[in-house]
């Protein structure tokens, strides 16, 4: 049966409690807004007024049986899938989720070592053991891409006994592995296929947009709705094709991590986003690759800059490209990614997604204009002109896989000393280091630690980067393995 997607079966409900003026005695404890009225008056009453607990009219996200239910149906069919399932903690508990639904303890799984910090806490989480296989570098933009189906064939060949297989599609700068071919190495091996899609909740609408994972047979998929495809932060999806992993496992999964008084805010915004995305995506998505397009050509004609594209495809890594994702490498500048980061926010009033040593990235999605992509344009012409010329260069370090010593979640769990970081070289890690965005850990419990890493990491300091991970806020010192 054909579902309608211009239904919102969840956000018409709550439309319809807000009509009826319920006078509260539950949770929440603000009561429509009035103990919170400083709050109230900045963002309006009515947001408030529908910050509301489960009940009947309303269902239950840890076992839904009404208008969520009604609502997760539409979005599995949206995106071609079994079954949908609502998160309201980001695609950080979906990829959490995957990982604990196929691993247990001992259990090993191959990904990629660029895979976000949910990944990680995945696997000390289910107490899966890493195996890790290298992405494929692109050395001019100092940037780790996907994965290359070879060296997923070493890892298979190498680890015939691995349960599952971890993917990104696509990477934060918009380059996707060939999931297809994987999926079938994956399956003819008997392993799962798990997708994190936290950067594509949209290409499942355009046709000339990489393919979403479960169109190309992956088992399982969080997709982060509130990325690219407009619902709330924190709003996200984890999709299941049934055959290798049960339903009823992977909701006992999200019931163990998710909230039982989930934001009605949050979820009513995934269905009214699915709904623009299913009925309108197209359209909308035509006017984002149009605005792209345009505005990657202007910042092309700008002295030193160069934002980058479809171009990449069939170089190491990229088997397909986002261009709503707007890379742009500032290298000719003479600055870094960091330094354009931080110029482009203080000086112009623009926030860009993240910087890297070499790189800056604009994501582009369902709510931008030609007024704002002119305005990033505009800027980064000025930029141009002021740092044109500019000797300064700088050496991006590119790090191979750290040695894994002990399994992530051993390492959690074992004693620990606090040393300095200048001083830990050759130490076990007890922590993660990573700059968030883009969440990536450059190194993770149970690594070893190089010279290679206190190094990349006294440079981050050094750019100003958001760190985070150490006990320590200020990353001087790391907790190891030791008494």
């Amino acid at each position: 049966m054909v579902l309608d997607q211009n239904k919102t079966p969840l956000f018409d409900a709550l439309k319809e409690y807000y009509a009826r003026n319920v006078v509260p005695f539950d949770v929440p404890g603000h009561k429509h807004g009035r103990g919170l009225k400083e709050f109230a008056e900045f963002v309006g009453s009515k947001v408030l007024e529908v910050d509301v607990n489960s009940m009947k009219p309303l269902d239950n996200v840890s076992n839904p049986i009404g208008v969520i239910k009604e609502a997760e149906e539409l979005a599995a069919e949206a995106y071609w899938a079994d079954h949908a399932f609502f998160l309201v903690n980001g695609t950080t508990s979906g990829v959490q989720a995957m990982i604990m639904s196929v691993c247990m303890p001992g259990d090993k799984i191959i990904l990629p070592r660029n895979a976000h910090k949910s990944a990680i806490n995945g696997l000390i989480l289910s107490g899966a053991q890493p195996i890790y296989i290298q992405p494929e570098i692109n050395n001019t933009l100092g940037l780790a891409m996907g994965v290359s189906l070879e060296s997923v064939e070493k890892a298979i060949a190498k680890h015939p006994d691995a349960k599952a297989i971890f993917l990104i599609n696509p990477t934060y700068y918009g380059a996707t592995s060939d999931i297809k071919e994987i999926v079938k190495l994956a399956h003819k091996h008997g392993m799962a296929v798990l997708v994190d899609e936290a950067h594509g909740a949209h290409f499942k609408f355009h046709p000339e947009l990489p393919y979403d994972a479960i169109e190309l047979g992956a088992d399982m998929c969080a997709v982060s709705i509130h990325k690219t495809g407009g619902s709330l932060t924190q709003s996200s999806l984890l999709l299941l094709k049934e055959g290798l992993i049960e339903k009823k496992m992977v909701r006992t999964v999200i019931n163990l991590m998710q909230t039982t008084s989930a934001s009605y805010l949050l979820m009513s915004s995934i269905d009214v986003a699915r709904k623009m995305l299913a009925v309108h995506g197209e359209e909308v998505l035509t006017k984002v690759l149009k605005l792209c397009r345009d505005a990657r050509n202007k910042i092309n004609n700008i002295d030193g800059l160069y934002a980058f594209g479809k171009e990449l495809v069939g170089t190491p890594g990229v088997h397909d490209f986002d261009e709503t994702k707007l890379g742009i490498n500032v290298t000719g500048l003479g600055i870094t990614g960091f330094e354009a980061y931080d110029i482009l926010r203080d000086e112009y009033n623009i926030q860009v997604e993240l910087g890297d040593v070499f790189n800056i990235l604009a994501i582009v999605s369902v709510g931008d204009t030609e007024e704002s992509l002119n305005a990033l344009v505009e800027a980064l012409k000025n930029m141009s002109v002021k740092y044109k010329g500019n000797k300064k260069r700088y050496e991006n370090v590119m790090l191979e896989n750290p040695e894994v010593i002990v399994s992530p979640r051993d390492a959690f769990y074992s004693s620990k000393k606090v040393v300095r970081l200048e001083d830990a070289e050759g130490e076990i890690s007890g922590e993660s280091i990573m700059v968030y965005p883009p969440g990536i850990p450059i190194v993770t419990p149970g690594e070893r630690i190089s010279r290679e890493i206190i190094e990349y990491v006294k440079l981050l300091k050094s750019q100003h980067s958001l760190l985070q991970g150490t006990e320590d806020p200020y990353v001087e010192y790391i907790k190891v393995l030791g008494m």
